[in-house]
Protein backbone atom coordinates (compact mmCIF):
# COMPACT_ATOMS: atom_id res chain seq x y z
CA UNK A 1 0.00 0.00 0.00
CA UNK A 2 1.51 3.51 -1.31
CA UNK A 3 2.02 5.89 2.06
CA UNK A 4 -0.25 8.75 1.39
CA UNK A 5 0.69 10.83 4.34
CA UNK A 6 3.08 13.89 3.94
CA UNK A 7 6.80 13.31 5.63
CA UNK A 8 8.05 14.84 8.75
CA UNK A 9 7.15 14.88 12.35
CA UNK A 10 3.99 12.59 13.52
CA UNK A 11 1.64 14.94 15.18
CA UNK A 12 -0.75 12.88 17.45
CA UNK A 13 -4.18 13.39 18.97
CA UNK A 14 -6.27 11.38 21.58
CA UNK A 15 -8.78 9.04 19.75
CA UNK A 16 -11.99 11.04 22.04
CA UNK A 17 -10.66 14.06 20.54
CA UNK A 18 -10.52 12.57 16.89
CA UNK A 19 -14.43 11.44 17.57
CA UNK A 20 -15.50 14.65 19.09
CA UNK A 21 -14.11 16.51 16.35
CA UNK A 22 -15.98 14.45 13.79
CA UNK A 23 -19.21 14.66 15.37
CA UNK A 24 -19.09 18.02 15.34
CA UNK A 25 -18.63 18.58 11.77
CA UNK A 26 -16.63 22.13 12.04
CA UNK A 27 -13.38 21.70 9.61
CA UNK A 28 -12.00 25.28 10.97
CA UNK A 29 -12.35 23.93 14.66
CA UNK A 30 -10.29 21.07 14.07
CA UNK A 31 -7.75 22.55 11.97
CA UNK A 32 -7.63 24.96 15.39
CA UNK A 33 -7.25 21.88 16.99
CA UNK A 34 -4.37 20.77 15.01
CA UNK A 35 -2.59 24.35 15.14
CA UNK A 36 -3.03 23.87 19.30
CA UNK A 37 -1.49 20.46 19.74
CA UNK A 38 1.39 22.03 17.50
CA UNK A 39 1.94 25.18 18.58
CA UNK A 40 0.43 25.46 22.29
CA UNK A 41 -1.01 28.90 21.88
CA UNK A 42 -2.79 30.89 19.07
CA UNK A 43 0.67 32.65 17.69
CA UNK A 44 1.72 32.12 14.33
CA UNK A 45 -1.99 31.60 12.97
CA UNK A 46 -3.00 34.06 10.43
CA UNK A 47 -6.48 34.02 10.72
CA UNK A 48 -8.92 37.04 10.68
CA UNK A 49 -10.59 37.15 14.61
CA UNK A 50 -13.91 36.47 13.18
CA UNK A 51 -12.73 33.04 12.04
CA UNK A 52 -10.61 32.30 15.01
CA UNK A 53 -13.36 32.80 17.54
CA UNK A 54 -15.80 30.84 15.66
CA UNK A 55 -13.46 27.92 15.64
CA UNK A 56 -12.66 28.71 19.11
CA UNK A 57 -16.07 29.07 20.20
CA UNK A 58 -16.54 25.08 17.93
CA UNK A 59 -13.36 23.84 20.47
CA UNK A 60 -14.88 25.44 23.49
CA UNK A 61 -18.21 23.35 23.25
CA UNK A 62 -16.61 20.48 22.66
CA UNK A 63 -14.24 20.89 25.42
CA UNK A 64 -10.93 20.61 23.32
CA UNK A 65 -9.85 24.44 24.09
CA UNK A 66 -9.08 26.58 27.39
CA UNK A 67 -10.76 30.33 27.21
CA UNK A 68 -9.47 32.67 24.55
CA UNK A 69 -7.59 34.73 26.79
CA UNK A 70 -5.71 32.07 28.33
CA UNK A 71 -4.21 31.41 24.64
CA UNK A 72 -4.12 35.13 24.49
CA UNK A 73 -1.57 35.28 27.71
CA UNK A 74 0.48 32.28 25.91
CA UNK A 75 1.19 34.42 22.42
CA UNK A 76 4.75 34.87 22.35
CA UNK A 77 5.94 38.64 21.88
CA UNK A 78 6.41 40.24 18.11
CA UNK A 79 9.08 42.27 17.71
CA UNK A 80 8.46 45.61 15.29
CA UNK A 81 10.17 43.75 12.55
CA UNK A 82 8.11 40.56 12.70
CA UNK A 83 4.94 42.57 13.06
CA UNK A 84 6.04 44.76 9.77
CA UNK A 85 6.40 41.62 7.85
CA UNK A 86 4.18 41.63 4.48
CA UNK A 87 1.65 38.84 4.06
CA UNK A 88 3.19 37.53 0.52
CA UNK A 89 0.16 35.67 -1.43
CA UNK A 90 0.87 32.22 -2.58
CA UNK A 91 1.24 33.74 -6.06
CA UNK A 92 4.22 35.57 -5.28
CA UNK A 93 5.77 32.68 -3.61
CA UNK A 94 5.17 30.32 -6.92
CA UNK A 95 6.69 33.17 -9.11
CA UNK A 96 9.67 32.94 -6.92
CA UNK A 97 10.08 29.40 -7.01
CA UNK A 98 9.25 28.99 -11.30
CA UNK A 99 12.33 31.09 -11.57
CA UNK A 100 15.03 28.53 -12.42
CA UNK A 101 18.37 28.37 -10.49
CA UNK A 102 17.01 31.21 -8.55
CA UNK A 103 18.48 32.11 -5.19
CA UNK A 104 15.17 31.14 -3.35
CA UNK A 105 14.61 28.01 -5.32
CA UNK A 106 18.12 26.48 -3.83
CA UNK A 107 17.26 27.20 -0.91
CA UNK A 108 14.36 25.80 -0.54
CA UNK A 109 15.35 23.05 -1.79
CA UNK A 110 18.39 22.64 0.58
CA UNK A 111 15.83 23.16 3.34
CA UNK A 112 13.73 20.64 2.64
CA UNK A 113 17.00 18.53 2.41
CA UNK A 114 17.75 19.60 5.69
CA UNK A 115 14.40 19.16 7.38
CA UNK A 116 13.93 15.76 5.60
CA UNK A 117 10.23 16.82 4.15
CA UNK A 118 8.43 18.85 2.14
CA UNK A 119 7.88 22.47 2.52
CA UNK A 120 4.35 23.39 2.56
CA UNK A 121 2.91 26.88 1.32
CA UNK A 122 3.19 28.51 4.77
CA UNK A 123 6.61 26.94 4.99
CA UNK A 124 7.97 28.22 1.73
CA UNK A 125 6.23 31.59 2.51
CA UNK A 126 7.93 31.97 5.88
CA UNK A 127 11.24 31.07 4.30
CA UNK A 128 10.05 33.85 1.68
CA UNK A 129 9.76 36.06 4.50
CA UNK A 130 13.50 35.48 5.82
CA UNK A 131 14.91 36.63 2.42
CA UNK A 132 12.64 39.75 1.49
CA UNK A 133 11.45 41.07 4.28
CA UNK A 134 14.98 40.20 6.03
CA UNK A 135 16.88 40.59 3.55
CA UNK A 136 18.86 37.61 5.12
CA UNK A 137 21.47 36.16 3.02
CA UNK A 138 20.81 32.42 1.92
CA UNK A 139 23.96 30.73 3.50
CA UNK A 140 22.92 32.72 6.68
CA UNK A 141 19.52 31.44 6.75
CA UNK A 142 21.24 27.40 6.78
CA UNK A 143 23.43 28.52 9.06
CA UNK A 144 19.94 29.31 11.12
CA UNK A 145 18.77 26.04 9.94
CA UNK A 146 21.48 24.09 11.20
CA UNK A 147 21.39 25.67 14.45
CA UNK A 148 17.92 24.94 15.02
CA UNK A 149 18.20 21.31 14.09
CA UNK A 150 21.10 21.17 16.55
CA UNK A 151 19.20 22.53 19.11
CA UNK A 152 15.56 20.92 18.47
CA UNK A 153 18.10 17.12 18.56
CA UNK A 154 19.63 17.81 21.54
CA UNK A 155 16.27 19.22 23.87
CA UNK A 156 14.31 15.70 22.19
CA UNK A 157 16.50 13.23 21.03
CA UNK A 158 17.45 12.36 17.68
CA UNK A 159 15.11 12.33 14.35
CA UNK A 160 13.57 15.44 15.83
CA UNK A 161 12.93 18.34 13.35
CA UNK A 162 12.54 22.05 13.80
CA UNK A 163 9.19 23.66 12.36
CA UNK A 164 9.65 26.22 10.52
CA UNK A 165 8.15 28.99 13.33
CA UNK A 166 11.33 27.85 15.48
CA UNK A 167 13.10 28.81 12.91
CA UNK A 168 11.58 32.29 12.07
CA UNK A 169 11.97 32.94 15.53
CA UNK A 170 15.51 32.35 15.31
CA UNK A 171 16.62 34.12 12.41
CA UNK A 172 14.41 37.58 13.87
CA UNK A 173 16.73 37.09 16.67
CA UNK A 174 19.70 36.91 14.73
CA UNK A 175 18.70 39.99 13.07
CA UNK A 176 18.01 42.03 16.13
CA UNK A 177 21.75 41.36 16.90
CA UNK A 178 23.13 42.48 13.69
CA UNK A 179 23.84 39.66 11.78
CA UNK A 180 24.47 39.98 8.26
CA UNK A 181 26.83 38.18 6.70
CA UNK A 182 27.96 34.75 6.79
CA UNK A 183 31.37 35.57 8.73
CA UNK A 184 29.16 37.33 11.55
CA UNK A 185 26.71 34.30 11.86
CA UNK A 186 29.51 32.08 12.43
CA UNK A 187 30.86 34.06 15.01
CA UNK A 188 27.57 34.22 16.44
CA UNK A 189 27.76 30.14 16.03
CA UNK A 190 30.67 30.08 18.09
CA UNK A 191 29.38 32.32 20.84
CA UNK A 192 26.15 30.69 21.20
CA UNK A 193 28.29 27.26 21.24
CA UNK A 194 30.60 28.56 24.28
CA UNK A 195 27.12 29.28 25.82
CA UNK A 196 25.55 26.02 25.17
CA UNK A 197 29.08 24.28 26.58
CA UNK A 198 28.66 26.46 29.98
CA UNK A 199 25.13 25.62 30.84
CA UNK A 200 25.93 22.25 32.81
CA UNK A 201 28.27 24.32 34.86
CA UNK A 202 25.69 26.93 35.48
CA UNK A 203 23.13 24.72 36.42
CA UNK A 204 25.63 22.89 39.09
CA UNK A 205 26.63 26.18 40.67
CA UNK A 206 23.18 27.27 40.99
CA UNK A 207 22.31 23.80 42.32
CA UNK A 208 19.87 23.38 39.42
CA UNK A 209 19.07 19.97 37.92
CA UNK A 210 20.82 19.37 34.70
CA UNK A 211 18.86 20.56 31.89
CA UNK A 212 18.52 22.73 28.90
CA UNK A 213 18.13 26.07 29.86
CA UNK A 214 14.73 27.90 28.86
CA UNK A 215 15.56 31.09 26.46
CA UNK A 216 15.04 33.83 29.46
CA UNK A 217 17.20 32.20 31.38
CA UNK A 218 19.83 31.47 28.22
CA UNK A 219 19.53 35.31 28.05
CA UNK A 220 20.55 36.29 31.93
CA UNK A 221 23.11 33.60 31.30
CA UNK A 222 24.42 35.29 28.29
CA UNK A 223 24.53 38.55 29.69
CA UNK A 224 26.19 37.69 32.88
CA UNK A 225 29.29 35.66 30.41
CA UNK A 226 29.28 39.55 28.69
CA UNK A 227 29.42 41.39 31.97
CA UNK A 228 32.76 39.13 32.51
CA UNK A 229 31.97 37.60 35.37
CA UNK A 230 33.78 34.04 36.10
CA UNK A 231 32.04 31.17 37.72
CA UNK A 232 33.43 32.02 41.27
CA UNK A 233 31.34 35.59 41.42
CA UNK A 234 28.31 33.62 40.13
CA UNK A 235 28.49 31.55 43.44
CA UNK A 236 28.96 34.20 45.35
CA UNK A 237 25.49 36.24 44.14
CA UNK A 238 23.71 32.67 43.71
CA UNK A 239 24.41 32.65 47.46
CA UNK A 240 23.22 36.50 48.05
CA UNK A 241 20.29 35.43 46.01
CA UNK A 242 19.42 32.34 48.01
CA UNK A 243 19.83 34.03 52.17
CA UNK A 244 17.47 36.95 50.14
CA UNK A 245 14.69 35.13 48.47
CA UNK A 246 14.80 31.78 50.33
CA UNK A 247 15.46 30.05 46.61
CA UNK A 248 17.34 30.89 43.04
CA UNK A 249 15.09 34.39 41.87
CA UNK A 250 16.62 35.07 38.28
CA UNK A 251 15.91 38.61 38.11
CA UNK A 252 17.07 39.37 41.91
CA UNK A 253 20.65 37.40 40.91
CA UNK A 254 20.94 39.44 37.49
CA UNK A 255 20.59 42.74 39.84
CA UNK A 256 23.29 42.11 41.89
CA UNK A 257 25.53 40.57 39.43
CA UNK A 258 24.20 44.45 37.29
CA UNK A 259 25.21 46.59 40.35
CA UNK A 260 28.71 44.74 40.58
CA UNK A 261 29.05 44.98 36.88
CA UNK A 262 28.71 48.79 37.10
CA UNK A 263 30.83 49.38 40.21
CA UNK A 264 33.70 47.23 38.22
CA UNK A 265 33.92 44.55 40.42
CA UNK A 266 34.20 41.09 38.42
CA UNK A 267 36.49 38.65 40.57
CA UNK A 268 35.38 37.27 43.89
CA UNK A 269 38.57 39.10 45.26
CA UNK A 270 37.45 42.72 44.36
CA UNK A 271 33.76 41.37 45.43
CA UNK A 272 35.44 40.72 49.09
CA UNK A 273 37.36 43.81 48.64
CA UNK A 274 34.50 46.06 48.66
CA UNK A 275 32.30 44.15 50.99
CA UNK A 276 35.36 44.95 53.75
CA UNK A 277 35.43 48.87 52.36
CA UNK A 278 32.16 49.41 52.96
CA UNK A 279 31.77 47.43 56.94
CA UNK A 280 35.34 50.17 57.34
CA UNK A 281 33.16 52.79 55.82
CA UNK A 282 30.42 51.42 57.83
CA UNK A 283 32.06 51.53 61.23
CA UNK A 284 33.60 55.31 60.56
CA UNK A 285 30.02 56.58 60.15
CA UNK A 286 29.08 54.96 63.69
CA UNK A 287 27.11 52.05 61.95
CA UNK A 288 27.83 48.94 63.47
CA UNK A 289 29.24 46.81 60.81
CA UNK A 290 27.45 43.49 60.02
CA UNK A 291 27.98 40.88 62.47
CA UNK A 292 29.90 37.96 60.53
CA UNK A 293 28.33 34.93 62.25
CA UNK A 294 31.41 32.56 64.15
CA UNK A 295 32.24 28.96 63.71
CA UNK A 296 31.15 26.76 66.52
CA UNK A 297 34.55 26.37 67.50
CA UNK A 298 35.04 29.87 67.67
CA UNK A 299 31.67 29.88 70.06
CA UNK A 300 33.12 28.12 72.20
CA UNK A 301 36.03 29.79 72.77
CA UNK A 302 34.32 33.03 73.11
CA UNK A 303 31.76 31.38 76.13
CA UNK A 304 34.98 30.09 77.38
CA UNK A 305 36.77 33.92 77.89
CA UNK A 306 33.50 34.98 79.29
CA UNK A 307 33.43 33.05 81.57
CA UNK A 308 37.17 33.70 83.08
CA UNK A 309 35.90 37.10 82.99
CA UNK A 310 33.26 36.49 85.33
CA UNK A 311 34.60 35.01 88.02
CA UNK A 312 38.16 37.24 87.32
CA UNK A 313 35.36 39.73 88.23
CA UNK A 314 34.01 38.41 91.39
CA UNK A 315 37.41 37.71 92.80
CA UNK A 316 37.97 41.08 92.28
CA UNK A 317 34.79 42.00 94.26
CA UNK A 318 35.85 39.58 96.83
CA UNK A 319 38.93 40.96 97.66
CA UNK A 320 37.49 44.59 97.77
Amino acid sequence: MTQSYAPGEILSMPAEAARRLLSADSGDGALLYLHLLRCGSLHGLNWHRERTDAALAALEKLGLAPAREKLEDRREPVSPVEAAAPAYPSEVITAALSEENSPFTLLADAVEQMLGKKLTVNDLRTLYTLCDHLAMAPEVILLVVGWCEEECRRKYGPGRKPFLAQIRKEAYTWVQHGIETAQQAEEHLRRLTKLRSAEGEILRILDLPQRPLVERERAYVSAWQDMGFDYDVLRIAYEKTVMQKGAMNWSYMNGILRRWHEKGLHTAAAIQAGDRDRAVQAGKNGTAAPVVPQKPEEERRAREDMERMRRLLAQMKEEE
